[in-house]
């Protein structure tokens, strides 16, 4: 049953192709047009609130019309807006970048500014290239990626993403990548442990590399989590063995830290967890705390030298967009990270991660159709199955997570789903009372979707909840 829609949903869907949707399904449920944020809060036109916890797409991490944030904004934007950043800088650019440096591992000295995550994909991919084409590596061409990556939506990234959902259609315009098994500790092949295994996946890496490694400009990777693929989580020793693999190899090492970067996995840098520092480390989404579009990609002095010459010599890196070190998202992103210089900001997250995964687990733990509830930092996934025991899938074409996230939306919640997924990555503003609505709502929605798909009968006891 089609719902009615308001003036500015019927002018919406006359006009507007929304990313990342099928949109004949906004037929039967329209978008939701938000008119204010608050908090960890998003309302919409009817004043109808929900939790926003997904962060507004893993961007947000100091809460909606932050004051702080906002207020910088507000000065920066009437000083200076913009500016060519071709033989041009500016303040807030300069100071973004050294607090970079300072801050990420050591090594990483140069900073190149974009205007998106996949854009700084891009930037690394062709770096990493042209460094070898000028410095005598003429043979090295291709990328070596993971099964399940994802690194975004331009040709490039897509090219060493593999979500088949995102490039599969594309699959002729791309590049010719190298692809290794990822780790997949919910479904080991090995049938280890997380917290015990000796990441004997990496296997499948250096296979490929003692094939191809002469061929190999790059690997990329998502440190400690697979994001779109599912919230894929595998320990820091598998990174740290692929840092050893790159070295013995002479690939570089990128890491894609649009996702988990700034505190998202408990640490500043997922990487740091491992104890490394990559080749290229590309930032985005939390730079701008979810007000700007911008991006990074740091890298070394190695890599740097191999372009600084006399300019006849082409071996200038001539990448350009016309937003590149926009001011007002550098003034911004100064700001966020003086707040994680300032506000105690790494231990809040551990401290609230640590309260998240204990409300999640007594929630979600015992649930027969909860394959496994896991967790790194304020990252917290629930992989939804047909079977507990098996781990089968639940049928992708009946889109149950899709189903469960419509009606967590009706009461009040967003967690937008990645297929039968359901993941939390709240703002780090969130309080404790915002959490546990968070995971009730989220367990109570579950919960009413399969009795009335399957005739589960549960009461409040996990214990006594059964198919």
């Amino acid at each position: 049953m089609k719902q009615a829609l308001t003036e500015l949903q019927t002018r919406d869907l006359q006009h507007v192709w929304h990313p990342c949707s099928q949109m004949k399904d906004y037929e039967q449920f329209p978008p939701i047009v938000i008119q204010k944020g608050q908090g960890v809060w998003l309302y919409d036109e009817n004043n109808n609130r929900y939790l926003d916890a997904v962060s507004s797409w893993w961007v947000n991490l100091f809460g909606h019309a932050n004051p702080r944030i906002s207020q910088a904004l507000s000065d920066q934007a009437f000083t200076l807006e913009h500016t060519i950043f071709a033989n041009f800088s500016h303040e807030p650019a300069i100071k973004v970048a050294e607090k970079l440096v300072a801050l990420t591992p050591d090594g990483l000295n140069k900073v190149f500014f974009a205007d998106n995550g996949s854009s700084a994909i891009e930037v690394a991919l062709k770096m990493s290239f042209q460094y070898h084409m000028q410095t005598g590596k003429t043979t090295k061409k291709r990328f070596l990626a993971l099964t399940d990556a994802y690194h975004g939506e331009t040709l490039g990234a897509l090219s060493v993403g593999g979500v088949g959902l995102y490039n599969e259609v594309y699959q002729p315009l791309l590049l010719d990548t190298v692809r290794a098994q990822g780790p997949d500790c919910f479904r080991c092949p090995f049938q280890e442990k997380p917290g015990s295994c000796q990441a004997q996946c990496i296997q499948f890496v250096e296979e490929e590399l003692s094939q191809h490694h002469e061929d190999i400009t790059a690997i990329i990777i998502e440190p400690l989590i697979q994001a779109a693929a599912g919230m894929k989580m595998y320990p820091p020793l598998y990174l740290k063995r692929l840092r050893e693999l790159c070295t013995k190899y002479d690939v570089h090492f990128i890491v894609d830290e649009i996702a988990v970067g700034f505190g998202r996995t408990g640490t500043l840098f997922a990487c740091e967890q491992a104890g490394i520092a990559p080749d290229f480390m590309c930032l985005s989404k939390g730079l701008t705390g979810g007000y700007l579009p911008l991006s990074a990609v740091l890298t070394t002095d190695n890599v740097f030298d191999a372009f600084y010459d006399d300019y006849g010599t082409m071996k200038a890196f001539l990448h350009s967009h016309s937003y590149s070190g926009n001011t007002l998202a550098c003034r911004v992103a100064l700001e966020v990270l003086t707040m994680f210089e300032e506000e105690n900001v790494i231990d809040m997250i551990q401290n609230k991660g640590e309260h998240m995964r204990e409300l999640a687990m007594n929630a979600f733990g015992e649930l027969p159709f909860v394959g496994e509830y896991r967790q790194v930092g304020l990252v917290g996934a629930i992989e939804l199955v047909a079977n507990r025991e098996t781990k089968e899938p639940l049928p992708s074409e009946e889109r149950i997570g899709y189903q469960i996230y419509k009606r967590a939306l009706a009461k009040g919640l967003l967690i937008r789903p990645l297929g039968n997924i359901l993941y939390f990555m709240p703002p780090y503003i969130i309080s404790d009372d915002e959490m546990r609505f968070m995971i009730d709502t989220t367990k109570e929605t579950i919960m009413q979707f399969f009795k009335e798909r399957e005739g589960v009968s549960c009461s409040n006891d996990n214990q006594h909840c059964h198919l």
